[in-house]
């Protein structure tokens, strides 16, 4: 959330670790949780070097890479809720036969195809990266768009963001800076999204609060905060526990 370029820009093998190495730290690219190098990190009376230890860190906190990246909108996987469900029976090592059985569709053959198909989207997809990769190199035209979060939901036009775009709403919405608090809540959705990203920087990634501490931590940007809330819920920002109890940001 800190950093939405740091997680669109990594590599393919990356993403597959879930972490990136530099000089000093490696980087969680889940959740941006840094581990130092040079320093043996203790767990469950075991000492770990950093590397390791951040293996462990993806393990225990995100369960793995995989569900971390298939539990993202499907807006962003471009699976359908079908090709989801099929890659978590594939992922828990299930045979065509008892997948079949799971999903209660057609027969073993049935899957087999399904498998088929999933191969022919991994191969366009590969194609087609290949191909953007070379268009960064020829078209000079292209505006720096905001980068997508990785919890949005209801992705559409709207996240269509030019970095540009962001910088005169961001400063027509808060002509003395965010500290000084919000003009007014836009009406335009496209607005909103870009005035909810500013509102985030307010929250600590690290801490989960009340309700009560959330509302004058959002008091200090708006009065209505109620509405700055809800709407922090909606686009994925913030998530909750469901008596409302308690709010975190999400990652």
């Amino acid at each position: 959330m800190k950093n939405l370029d740091f997680f669109w820009n990594a590599s393919l093998e990356e993403l597959k670790q879930g972490y990136t190495e530099e000089k000093n730290n490696f980087t969680c690219l889940l959740c941006e949780e840094k581990i130092e190098k040079g320093i043996i990190y203790p767990y469950e009376n075991t000492l770990y070097e950093a590397e390791r230890y951040m293996r462990l860190h993806i393990e225990f906190t995100h369960g793995s890479v995989f569900e971390y990246l298939i539990g993202l909108d499907k807006k962003i996987t471009g699976l359908t809720d079908h090709q989801n469900n099929l890659l978590r029976l594939f992922f828990q090592g299930k045979d065509d036969v008892e997948i079949q059985k799971v999903l209660g569709i057609g027969s073993a053959s049935t899957i087999r195809q399904h498998r088929f198909a999933l191969k022919e989207k991994e191969r366009q997809a590969k194609t087609f990266l290949a191909m953007m990769e070379l268009l960064k190199e020829q078209d000079k035209h292209t505006p720096a768009f905001v980068p997508l979060h990785k919890t949005a939901t209801m992705v559409d036009d709207r996240y269509n963001i030019t970095e540009e775009e962001q910088a005169e709403v961001v400063n027509k919405f808060f002509p003395g800076g965010l500290q000084e608090g919000l003009k007014k809540f836009p009406l335009k959705e496209k607005q909103r999204l870009i005035i909810l990203r500013e509102i985030i920087k307010l929250i600590n990634s690290e801490r989960t609060y009340t309700e009560r501490e959330l509302n004058e931590l959002l008091k200090t940007v708006y009065a209505d905060y109620a509405i700055i809330r809800r709407y922090l819920i909606e686009y994925g920002f913030l998530d909750r526990k469901s008596d409302g109890s308690q709010y975190w940001l999400r990652k």
